[in-house]
């Protein structure tokens, strides 16, 4: 009788480690699936940011390269207007009657000349200064969108 108990214990010790093995497939294979969801989510995710990046920094460089047209062509219409400034100052220099009287036309002419330069400089600067934060603006809100999702994704 023994050896038939024993015989009857042995295909339950053979059940279990197979049912147990069963578990553990299973269970691995869900959580396999479970992380190649999240490996997809996360991928698509990380496409879509991406996206959103190369997206911003185009935004950046067209109003960036619209900037630097509207700065050319302020520029150029300084340039213009100081040749055409410095053409009637040579006039009138030419046209003065007495050294005294060039002198007084030659300091007249400089602190115009001066003023001019000081006052479209500045504005020139405020150009520059205004395209650039422009320019910057979408990779900030860019930037300020990636952390706001970041920082819900580690709480």
């Amino acid at each position: 009788m023994s050896t038939q108990s024993k015989s009857k214990a042995a295909p339950k010790a053979v059940e279990a480690p197979v049912e147990v093995y069963e578990q553990v497939v299973e269970t691995t294979k869900a959580q396999v699936e479970k992380a190649n969801e999240a490996v997809v989510k996360g991928y698509g995710e990380f496409a879509a940011f991406q996206k959103d990046g190369v997206d911003a920094l185009i935004k950046a460089g067209e109003i960036w390269a619209k900037g630097a047209e509207d700065f050319g062509k302020a520029y150029l219409a300084l340039a213009q207007e100081t040749a055409e400034a410095n053409s009637e100052a040579a006039k009138a220099l030419f046209s003065a009657k007495s050294f005294n009287e060039a002198v007084e036309l030659q300091g007249e002419i400089a602190r115009k000349s001066f003023d001019k330069s000081l006052s479209e400089s500045t504005k020139l600067s405020e150009l520059s200064l205004k395209v650039a934060n422009e320019a910057f603006q979408p990779i900030q809100q860019q930037f300020t969108a990636a952390v706001a999702k970041a920082g819900k994704l580690a709480a």
